[in-house]
């Protein structure tokens, strides 16, 4: 809760107020910046017939971010696309009267037909929103990292991780986030399935049109283990040049053999679940295509394991 006289909160009203400065001069060329109520803002630049529409945290609340321009659209720019990003000043959900009304005049003037693609971008709760307003450009992509359907609690009480925002409205407008990817024309959603939440929301998301992506072992933060893979631009890229479909994803998904963090992951299930010998093969494989000390020293101790139970540990491919 906010106190009056809060310094932190101080603080970051006048940071949010600098930042939203800067971005209007940096879009005031070929676009514009625009406050959306008190919590939330759009950033439009226009730069070609691809639009990419990014929901986001401000950046200076992104843990993972030191860049001051939001991440749609440096990628934009990188690109040649156009960008419209919406910005969220605290983990909202972008549920809030000002963002309806203003896709809803996006809508009115027709503001999507005026591109000859338009891709939808989001993680979790920004994940959620990507899907909820895609409804506004029929025909359109959405790429979903782990979103959540909704948190109107008589649907999904069982996710007990938001319990702050069961008082905010979910049943009104842009609100079930499945139902509104009835008209796009092709949606993504990846999400771990050992995340027990994350695929519970991803399977209220079966739809026609929609692929369900099970990134086994990626954990609870997808976004950041794609951006370490590097295959979250490129991914964002195929859906803006067109090309995106189930096997794009998976060819660009095999780079997560060469990342330790997920690597680390599969270890440590195979340990959990007492599968020593795959173990085994797993620490040997990437010790020998890596160089992974870690894993190497761990191979050692299961080859110890493996001996004491005579279990043959086979012989590395040719």
């Amino acid at each position: 809760m906010t106190i009056a006289g809060d310094p932190n909160e101080t603080m970051h009203n006048r940071t949010t107020t600098g930042w939203a400065a800067r971005m209007e001069a940096l879009a005031d060329d070929d676009g514009y910046f625009q406050r959306l109520g008190a919590s939330h803002s759009a950033m439009f630049v226009e730069d070609g017939p691809v639009l990419l529409v990014t929901f986001e945290p401000h950046p200076a609340s992104h843990a993972q971010s030191d860049q001051e321009t939001p991440f749609g659209y440096r990628l934009a720019q990188e690109n040649g696309w156009s960008s419209l990003s919406l910005i969220c000043d605290h983990e909202s959900w972008f549920r809030a009267p000002e963002v309806y009304a203003y896709i809803d005049r996006l809508i009115d003037e027709a503001f999507f037909e005026d591109f000859d693609r338009v891709v939808f971008y989001g993680a979790g709760s920004c994940g959620y929103a990507a899907a909820a307003y895609s409804v506004a450009a029929p025909g359109s992509c959405v790429i979903a990292l782990q979103p959540q359907a909704t948190l109107d609690p008589r649907l999904t009480g069982w996710d007990s991780r938001f319990r702050h925002m069961r008082r905010t409205a979910f049943d009104d407008r842009y609100g079930f986030a499945p139902d509104m990817l009835e008209g796009v024309g092709r949606a993504f959603v990846l999400f771990d399935p050992y995340q027990g939440p994350d695929a519970m929301h991803a399977a209220l998301f079966a739809r026609p049109g929609v692929s369900l992506l099970p990134c086994r072992n990626i954990g609870d933060s997808v976004e950041r283990m794609l951006d370490e893979m590097r295959i979250l631009e490129p991914l964002i890229a195929a859906a803006c040049a067109g090309t995106l479909d189930e096997d794009a994803f998976w060819r660009l998904y095999r780079a997560r053999r060469n990342l330790p963090r997920y690597l680390r992951n599969v270890a440590n299930r195979l340990d959990l679940a007492e599968r020593p010998l795959l173990e085994a093969l797993l620490c040997r494989n990437v010790a020998e295509r890596l160089n992974g000390p870690r894993f190497r020293q761990r191979l050692f101790q299961l080859e110890e394991r493996l001996d004491d139970l005579g279990i043959p540990l086979p012989p590395p491919r040719g």
